[in-house]
């Protein structure tokens, strides 16, 4: 009775990944505000790399460089007491990543055995993310630093440069990415702290016409909540620390914990259906604007003072210690097992195809498999499918045109910050810019015909179809995110 209900699932969610619905979401446009500085951060990031890396004339390894400064677009709106570490761990993962792809390159080993390390790369990688909770590309920039490495060491005499490389951007990433904690430490706070009142504040509205959606906005707005109270306490200094600076910290994160109480507060009364939610929500939403800027919080609110009930709140977990209980997790570990299966088998039926590039197969099944379940696995492949024959016909008439080492820097750095602009609103807009950054920047140092772009594609197709069968194959019964009845 199991086998025939997994088997029937399974059918179900092939179908659905041929479905006009799954296809019609693809081109969905997503709310998303507070995109700018974190795109900014990452061509800064970037900038300095690749300008740095050019002047001393080591163009060939600016790319690498490059890839590592790519650990700024980690983690994004997380507290700075988190990011710090969580990118630290992204730039060692990086560095073994290159290191290990540099010695398989230096070492002439077959491309087979290259596409099976590299699998399992990415499966460690996503497992280790999903503990960490670390958000952002995912694992496929790790198997895209691997790619990286092997293509770069033809010898092992380069894998010492490569590694270098790797270093410097990543720490380049690490310092532009921490940067703003000097003059807005509680800015993640903040963030959140405005984005709950927006929450709340949608709970004043009414649903559209023909919906009933209330309860999601409910669990959205309690689930912004958890999050901000979290955020607010662990942005704050450890109390025994004396300083203005400590005292001027923990006055904003009084305040900040203010602000969330009269939000939930607010969302009693949304649950209540009281009448004195409209009033609630204005007195809150006169604060929202002034969160996410850089101003002061207004006098009532920074000078507000933990209540009884926010002195009973628990603290916040540790970093490391849920870190702990997120590597034992059985989701996770079977996520990357099938991240792993599907890389491998992408990558060994590009070479049985005989296309150029079996790694960027690899890659296509890895980006399609970080969805957090099965419809969301199918809306990314459909889209990087998408986004990469759109931007492999951008990148095919840059490529054509013989750019210099200059001008395809001025190219990856405004690809890579469209790309971040573009990546919480919509994967397709996002992969087109992706697709010709990354041929660029693979292509600096080292001339790469207009060719390329198109066996990206065919790459890509590879990767995104295997990679959507084996999330069918393996999908769980309790999975049912794509069926219109769980919508």
């Amino acid at each position: 009775m199991t086998k025939h209900s997994r088997l029937r699932h399974g059918g179900t969610a092939l179908a659905h990944s041929v479905s006009g619905a799954a296809w019609r979401g693809s081109f969905t446009m997503r709310p998303a505000d507070a995109i700018f500085a974190p795109a900014v951060k990452v061509g800064i990031a970037a900038a300095l790399v690749l300008v740095a890396f050019g002047l001393a004339g080591q163009e060939q390894l600016a790319g690498i460089a490059s890839l590592g400064a790519l650990c700024s677009a980690f983690g994004r709106y997380q507290p700075y007491r988190r990011l710090a570490p969580m990118l630290a761990i992204v730039a060692v993962a990086m560095l073994a990543a290159v290191g290990i792809g540099g010695l398989l390159g230096a070492g002439g080993v077959p491309v087979e055995v290259q596409i099976l390390v590299l699998s399992t790369i990415a499966a460690l990688a996503s497992h280790l993310f999903s503990a960490f909770r670390i958000t952002g590309p995912g694992a496929v920039i790790l198997v895209f630093a691997a790619s990286a490495g092997a293509g770069h060491a033809r010898t092992f005499d380069a894998v010492v440069p490569a590694l270098a490389a790797m270093s410097i951007g990543a720490a380049a990433g690490w310092l532009v990415a921490m940067a703003p904690v000097l003059v807005a430490p509680m800015g993640p706070a903040r963030l959140a702290t405005a984005r709950v009142i927006a929450a709340v504040a949608r709970l004043d509205l009414p649903a559209p016409e023909g919906t009933d959606d209330g309860g999601a906005r409910l669990g959205a707005a309690r689930s912004a909540l958890l999050g901000a109270r979290e955020s607010v306490a662990v942005s704050a200094l450890p109390l025994q620390r004396s300083s203005r600076r400590t005292a001027r910290l923990h006055g904003d994160a009084a305040g900040l914990q203010s602000l969330l109480d009269e939000a939930e507060s607010a969302l009693g009364l949304a649950e209540a259906q009281d009448g004195r939610l409209p009033q609630a929500v204005a007195q809150l939403k006169q604060h929202e604007s002034r969160l996410r800027s850089l101003r002061r919080l207004p006098a009532a609110a920074a000078q507000g003072q933990p209540t009884g009930t926010a002195a009973r709140r628990p603290a916040p977990p540790r970093f490391w210690a849920a870190a702990r209980a997120g590597l034992s997790s059985r989701d996770s570990i079977s996520q990357a097992l099938r991240m792993a299966a599907a890389s491998a088998l992408s990558g060994w039926a590009a070479v049985a195809l005989g296309l150029e590039h079996p790694l960027w197969a690899s890659m296509g099944a890895v980006a399609a498999l970080q969805g957090l379940n099965y419809g969301h696995t199918v809306q990314r492949g459909i889209q990087r499918l998408l986004g990469n024959v759109a931007g492999a016909v951008l990148a095919a008439a840059l490529l054509s045109l013989s750019l210099g080492f200059w001008p395809s820097v001025a190219l990856v750095i405004a690809f890579q910050v469209l790309a971040e602009l573009l990546v919480l609103k919509n994967y397709t807009l996002t992969t087109i810019a992706v697709t010709p950054m990354a041929l660029i920047m693979t292509g600096l140092g080292a001339h790469l015909g207009p060719e390329a772009a198109f066996s990206r594609v065919a790459d890509t197709l590879v990767g995104v179809v295997i990679g959507v069968l084996v999330a069918a194959v393996s999908i769980s019964l309790a999975d049912r995110h794509h069926l219109p009845a769980s919508r």
